[in-house]
């Protein structure tokens, strides 16, 4: 597989998991995206592969009822910590959780806007939203991960 093959399915696999916040289901969307890429003859792309994901990741959720990008039904995970007492800072554990409390169009659009380099513009293209829909939704992804973060620094001072 060319590198270049390597790392367009990673940064897939990558956005399925921002998306499903399940690495499970990541990889099963991926390969249903991918193989729907293949049957059409699509280019390899990193656009393409994105829209494919999206949209696998919204049949699957309709087809069996899930909450779907745009729903407001988010677990919330606030009673999850980290398992390391002694820990200090914002860690990958961290992060995670933080990330599965933003609604899932939020993390969507934080992910593509910080993570894969999107402008605003091409992510709300990408997403199929309007633009100050998509500015909004990171802004408040962004107030809400420093809260999240400040909540954080104020539970380890507490604790220590």
């Amino acid at each position: 597989m060319s590198q270049d093959l390597e790392e367009l399915l990673q940064r897939g696999y990558r956005f399925a998991v921002s998306l499903t916040h399940d690495a499970m289901m990541a990889e099963d969307i991926l390969h249903d995206a991918v193989t729907a890429m293949l049957e059409r003859n699509s280019p390899m792309h990193k656009g393409y592969l994105f829209k494919s994901i999206r949209n696998r990741y919204i049949d699957r959720h309709r087809r069996h009822g899930f909450s779907v990008i745009g729903d407001e039904n988010v677990p919330d995970h606030s009673d999850a910590g980290v398992s390391d007492p002694e820990a200090r800072g914002i860690w990958l554990e961290d992060v995670d959780l933080a990330l599965g409390r933003l609604r899932p169009e939020e993390r969507e659009a934080l992910y593509l806007h910080v993570v894969e380099g999107y402008t605003v513009s091409e992510t709300a293209q990408l997403t199929e939203r309007p633009l100050g829909t998509v500015s909004s939704l990171i802004q408040r992804a962004r107030a809400r991960l420093k809260a999240l973060a400040e909540e954080q620094r104020q539970e380890a001072a507490n604790d220590g």
